[in-house]
């Protein structure tokens, strides 16, 4: 007896083809096939990162419109933003820059 007889007849699963045709398939699109599931799964995550950032930019989005709809009908706003971030002075002015060293410099 050669040795594939003796593992059909130790083994009676073996014999069923349906059986063998399911554990083929069933290794074949997790591993071989082009949209195999792991690079599906894979796939799903970088999905669910992009979903996220673009919730994310789109309340930046939202919270500029914001911005820029109150500073385009106050002007007081408008003067203390350009001052704060701009530097921007009135004739006459002086401006004082207080630097805190603790913090880290932004790149």
């Amino acid at each position: 007896m050669n040795f594939f007889s003796r593992f059909i007849e130790n083994y009676p699963l073996v014999r069923n083809k349906y059986l063998l045709v399911v554990v083929f398939f069933l290794l074949w699109i997790t591993f071989f096939d082009k949209n195999d599931l792991i690079s599906q799964y894979e796939d799903r995550q970088e999905l669910y990162g992009l979903m996220k950032e673009r919730r994310y930019y789109q309340e930046e989005i939202e919270n500029t419109r914001e911005q820029l709809q109150e500073l385009m009908t106050d002007n007081q706003r408008l003067e203390k933003f350009a001052r704060e971030n701009y530097l921007m002075k009135k004739e006459n002015e002086e401006i004082w820059l207080v630097v805190d060293k603790s913090q880290k410099p932004k790149h």
